[in-house]
């Protein structure tokens, strides 16, 4: 009896031991901080923003209202399909169930259906996850306009000169390429075996938990591809466009938020999380935190082409060429899950994209968790979908009730 009893502690003495080194060797590489918040936090949710140091946005002192005009019976029937296909008997079972915390369809700029599940309401913050890479890419535009940047043709060199002591290589990647996410940067992807989640080293969690995300991208960034030759969704890509902006205009990627779209079109103060109070750094990826209300309002500023009420905000220009497809790139350049006919899902300026067969469009700033600001120029149709879970939610139930609203 005492041998398997010896042998079980030997075995969990070993596990735990491989632990400990595995969480040394994390530290040393990155620090004692990210280990911290990966073992406390580890799967990102919603609320993820209550964990970090934020930085306030300031809103509009008269933003535009909707007008309401109130559909909300025929709205819900529209997702029926996703209903039955959940198994679900009635449309608030399907939203409580999959986590849904905000529905928002706006048509013709009047709000047809506004609805707040699982607790929160207008006034909550929603966590944006990965919808914010559509407001770091409208900055990069403002930039621009601004003559901060003189071209997105630049190479991200001309602002981040530091990398050339590393790599000459680094110069051949210009701003585009990192709007396009085709910069050949290297970006590991490793899950662990059996259970499907990130690896602690999975470069997703390294840099959402890392306490200096600019020192990760001055010191330990690599290339792993000829940039421009392949799409290759990369968190890093966005936080080095925020590092541009932050080092062209000379101010935090949150002030410049406020001064050029926040403090002019919306109606709520938001939140932007820095990685850590001494570095002071945006999580450009993820980290916005707003109120559904207002990403419609980003909605409505990209389906009027930059326009706010006879005011531009921002360039038409600008807006049509990051949402609509560069049919110069070959197919090849996509993964094959995105396709290749006359239906196609397609990637610009931190934009995701689909084209249909009579060569209309519709265009989406899309996130983790359900977050989705769905757009359908045809039909001046704007849906805003915030939730906590992709158990029972995915994009294309966007996709699906947009075509029955033709």
């Amino acid at each position: 009896m005492k041998k398997p009893i010896r042998f079980i502690s030997i075995v969990l003495l070993s596990f735990l031991a491989l632990i400990l080194l595995i969480l040394t060797i994390l530290s040393i590489k990155y620090s004692p901080r990210y280990v911290y918040r990966l073992a406390r936090y580890h799967v990102a949710d919603v609320y993820d923003y209550t964990h970090f140091e934020n930085r306030e946005i300031k809103a509009s002192a008269g933003a535009f209202s909707f007008p309401v005009s109130l559909d909300e019976d025929d709205v819900e029937s529209l997702f029926q399909d996703q209903v039955v296909a959940s198994g679900f008997s009635s449309f608030n079972e399907w939203a409580t169930k999959s986590q849904t915390t905000a529905l928002i369809v706006i048509r013709r700029d009047t709000i047809r259906y506004e609805k707040y599940f699982n607790g929160f309401s207008r006034d909550s913050y929603f966590h944006s996850q990965s919808v914010a890479k559509s407001f770091i890419s409208l900055l990069i535009g403002f930039a621009v306009e601004d003559g901060f940047i003189q071209s997105i043709e630049d190479p991200m060199t001309n602002y981040v000169p530091e990398l050339l002591e590393r790599d000459t290589l680094f110069s051949r990647i210009t701003i585009r390429d990192l709007l396009m996410m085709r910069s050949g940067l290297k970006y590991n992807e490793a899950f662990l075996p059996g259970i499907g989640i990130h690896a602690p080293w999975h470069d997703e969690a390294v840099g959402y938990y890392h306490g200096n995300v600019r020192k990760l991208l001055l010191k330990r960034m690599e290339l792993d591809g000829e940039p421009g030759r392949y799409f290759q969704y990369n968190n890093y890509n966005t936080s080095f466009l925020g590092l541009i902006i932050e080092r062209a205009t000379g101010k935090t990627v949150s002030a410049y938020l406020e001064e050029k779209l926040w403090s002019r079109i919306m109606e709520y103060d938001a939140l932007f999380s820095i990685d850590s109070r001494r570095s002071g750094f945006e999580y450009m990826p993820s980290r916005l935190m707003a109120r559904a209300i207002d990403y419609a309002r980003f909605g409505r500023l990209f389906l009027h082409e930059g326009n706010w009420n006879g005011r531009q905000i921002v360039s038409g220009n600008w807006v049509r060429e990051s949402t609509t497809e560069d049919t110069t790139v070959s197919r090849e350049f996509y993964p094959e899950w995105m396709g290749s006919g006359c239906q196609r899902t397609y990637y610009k300026y931190q934009w995701w994209g689909h084209t249909d067969c009579d060569s209309s469009y519709r265009f989406f700033a899309s996130g983790n968790l359900g977050q989705d600001i769905y757009i359908l120029p045809k039909e001046e149709l704007i849906i805003v979908h915030c939730g906590n879970s992709l158990e029972h939610y995915n994009p294309d139930v966007l996709r699906s009730v947009s075509e029955k609203m033709n």
